[in-house]
C-alpha cells in the first residue's frame, strides 16, 4: 500500500518528511494470546476508528495537531519463524523511531512491551540505562508471572520481563486479576508499586484510595513510559479485548490518571503504548475507546510541548 492510501491516525494530513513531533507505530503482534484472539487486527482497527475521534481537547489552544507534526508509520511486520526472532524484530522496528519524535505504539498483545523496553535503551535520555525509567502500567492484570503456559515471553509476563530488562520502577494501576505468585512478587519486590482496583475504585476507594493514587502520581520524577493495556478499563467499555474484566477504570478515571502523569512537575514522558486492542464483531466500541485513550495521551503530550514553548 502506498503512502497516499495508508490511513493516518485521527485521519490527519501528515507531512511526508520529518522531523516529526509525534510518531504512531502500529505493531500488529499476536503469538501468545491465551483466550480471545484478534490483537493482530487491533492497530489497524484503532487507526480506522480514530478518524471519528474529535480533535479538540480543553488542554489545547486548538484542535490537534495544534501546529505540531504527526507521522503514522507503516506497521511492523515479520516473517520470522520463532517468537524470540519476532520480538527482536519489534525491538529493531521501534529503535528506528526512539529519538525521532514522541512514540505512541498501538498493539498488538502486551508481549510487545519487553522488546519496546529493549529499544528504549537506545533513547538519548536513558543512555542504555533503564534503571531511571518508571513504567506506569494501567492494566487489569499484573503481568508479573515468570512464565505462562510454559512461555517466558508471553503477554502475561510482560512486566516481569521488562523488569529483567532493567526497568527501575513499575507503578501498576487498576490491577484486579492476578495469581498468588504475582501478588507475592508485588509485595516483596521494592521495584513494584501496585494500586489494586478495589482499593482505588471499590467501596474502600471511598475512604481516599483514589486521592492517594493521584497524590502518588504527582510525586513521580524522571523519565516515564506509559503502558496502557485497554483491559485496564472496565470490561463493558472494551468487550472485545482478549480478557475483559469487570471493575476497571471508567473512561474519566483513565483521563484523570493520564492528565496527572503529564502534569507531574518532575516527569518526562518519553512515550507510550496502548495495547491488547482487538476489533469487535458486534461493534467498534473497543477500538474506539482505545483510540480515545491514545488521543488523550497525545493531547497531553502536545499540551506540554506547547506550554514549554509558551504557546
Amino acid at each position: 500500500m502506498d503512502r497516499g492510501t495508508r490511513a493516518t491516525f485521527l485521519g490527519l494530513d501528515e507531512d511526508e518528511e520529518g522531523p516529526w513531533d509525534v510518531v504512531i507505530l502500529p505493531i500488529p503482534f499476536e503469538m501468545t494470546t491465551s483466550w480471545i484472539e484478534g490483537t493482530e487486527r487491533g492497530p489497524a482497527a484503532c487507526i480506522e476508528a480514530s478518524s471519528q475521534v474529535e480533535l479538540y481537547d480543553p488542554l489545547l489552544p486548538g484542535e490537534l495537531p495544534c501546529g505540531l507534526s504527526f507521522h503514522t508509520s507503516s506497521p511492523w511486520g515479520s516473517e520470522a519463524g520463532t517468537l524470540r526472532e519476532q520480538l527482536n524484530s519489534i525491538t529493531e522496528y521501534v529503535s528506528e523511531w526512539i529519538d525521532t519524535g514522541f512514540p505512541l505504539v498501538l498493539g498488538g498483545e502486551h508481549g510487545i512491551l519487553p522488546p519496546i523496553m529493549e529499544a528504549m535503551k537506545k533513547h538519548s535520555r536513558l543512555n542504555g540505562d533503564l534503571s531511571e525509567l518508571t513504567l506506569i502500567q494501567i492494566d487489569a492484570h499484573a503481568d508479573l508471572r515468570d512464565e505462562l503456559n510454559g512461555e517466558r515471553f508471553s503477554h502475561g509476563t510482560a512486566i516481569r520481563r521488562s523488569l529483567d530488562a532493567g526497568v527501575g520502577r513499575v507503578i501498576q494501576i487498576g490491577t484486579r486479576a492476578l495469581s498468588e505468585s504475582e501478588a507475592i512478587f508485588s509485595d516483596v519486590d521494592d521495584r513494584v508499586e501496585t494500586w489494586y482496583a478495589r482499593e482505588i475504585l471499590g467501596s474502600s476507594g471511598l475512604l481516599g484510595g483514589w486521592e492517594l493514587l493521584l497524590e502518588s502520581i504527582s510525586k513521580i520524577s524522571g523519565p516515564v513510559w506509559i503502558t496502557f493495556d485497554i483491559d485496564g478499563l472496565d470490561g463493558k467499555l472494551v468487550p472485545s479485548t482478549g480478557t475483559p474484566v469487570p471493575g476497571g477504570l471508567s473512561y474519566w478515571a483513565a483521563v484523570e490518571v493520564i492528565e496527572r502523569i503529564f502534569s507531574a512537575a518532575g516527569t518526562e514522558v518519553l512515550g507510550a503504548d496502548v495495547n491488547e486492542i482487538a476489533p469487535g464483531k458486534d461493534g467498534p466500541l473497543t477500538e474506539f475507546n482505545a483510540a480515545l485513550i491514545a488521543t488523550k495521551i497525545l493531547s497531553c503530550h502536545c499540551a506540554r510541548i506547547l506550554n514549554e514553548k509558551g504557546e
